[in-house]
């Protein structure tokens, strides 16, 4: 027996072709733990022309929607309000979960601007992204707090989920050592 074939034979459960990742989904808790470590997406949208387009922007995933935040004098509330159907992509890259997990969101949004979603919104997502100082938190709401403020939310109707870690399991090659 050669020294690969005694490494195949360590392996059996070793997947050899990457031709078709989708068996390496993201599992349902790590899902989780992505959506509530991670504070950025990119958030997809189509222009009048048809080109994609996109952008990072902070989030919130609450009961099942996602939620963020723009001036109206964004091009994407127009453009969102005329072709609602949208993508949100997220990665581990920037989080202490490890990196190479990743998850993207297709469906349909909408654009809101009323007091009562604004007021919950802007504390949630100051809680998120200063999570250390309620100081910072009430600051970080003051400065959202403008007059052309809207909140786009973003109810997911399709998933794609990436897994390395589950694609690169008894690899010969490893897992991925890119430092965050």
């Amino acid at each position: 027996m050669t020294g690969s074939d005694q490494n195949m034979d360590q392996n059996d459960d070793y997947t050899d072709s990457y031709e078709d990742v989708s068996m390496f989904t993201l599992s349902g808790d790590r899902e989780q733990t992505l959506l509530d470590k991670q504070t950025e997406c990119t958030f997809m949208w189509t222009t009048s022309s048809g080109d994609p387009v996109g952008v990072i922007m902070n989030f919130v995933y609450l009961d099942g929607a996602f939620w963020l935040t723009c001036t109206r004098r964004r091009k994407r509330v127009p453009a969102i309000e005329a072709r609602p159907r949208v993508a949100v992509a997220i990665t581990s890259r920037g989080t202490d979960i490890g990196i190479s997990q990743a998850v993207t969101y297709k469906g349909d949004s909408e654009v809101l601007d009323d007091r009562e979603t604004l007021d919950w919104f802007y504390p949630v997502l100051a809680a998120k992204v200063r999570p250390d100082s309620a100081e910072k938190q009430a600051a970080f709401v003051e400065h959202l707090d403008s007059p052309g403020r809207v909140v786009i939310k973003i109810t997911p109707d399709a998933r794609i989920g990436f897994d390395s870690e589950a694609m690169f399991a008894n690899s010969p090659a490893g897992a991925t050592t890119t430092e965050v």
